[in-house]
């Protein structure tokens, strides 16, 4: 990956608090679901309900996507990204905690539900992006290049 497309992603990543998780359903359709989540470097990491939507799909497929987009006040300011990804439960102690710590980091109103974490009500997900799309209206009406991890 070019050092230009590593630094536009990373940008994003840092300015937007949220993203659009596409995971699949039991019945084959798509379901997208706001998420806040932290990150390290490309990897990020998300925090849902152990009995979530979210989570039995992750459980039956990994496959998923999101969408980023940086607020904006012109559509030629538009930038965000969009990744085809993969992602997964985490399960030991020494990732949770690192997942945990970036998310605090990010969000410290997040302790308040680290005693439902421990209990395993909240399970913390890492999801490594495959292959991103970034879009960037500054180099034109819908720029988009596509960037392998």
């Amino acid at each position: 990956m070019e050092q230009a497309a590593h630094d536009f992603i990373i940008d994003i990543l840092d300015r937007c608090p949220d993203l659009a998780l596409a995971t699949i359903r039991p019945d084959g359709y798509p379901q997208a679901t706001t998420v806040s989540y932290a990150h390290d470097g490309l990897t990020i990491y998300i925090g849902v309900g152990r009995n979530s939507q979210k989570a039995a799909n992750i459980r039956a497929c990994d496959k998923v996507s999101f969408t980023i987009t940086a607020p904006y006040a012109d559509w030629r300011q538009i930038q965000g990204l969009s990744a085809a990804a993969t992602a997964r439960m985490l399960e030991s102690p020494e990732e949770i905690e690192q997942a945990g710590q970036c998310l605090l980091r990010r969000f410290p109103q997040v302790g308040q539900w680290a005693d439902q974490a421990r209990a395993g009500a909240v399970l913390l997900v890492e999801i490594r992006p495959r292959l991103f799309s970034l879009l960037d209206y500054g180099k034109g009406f819908g720029h988009t290049g596509l960037v392998s991890v």
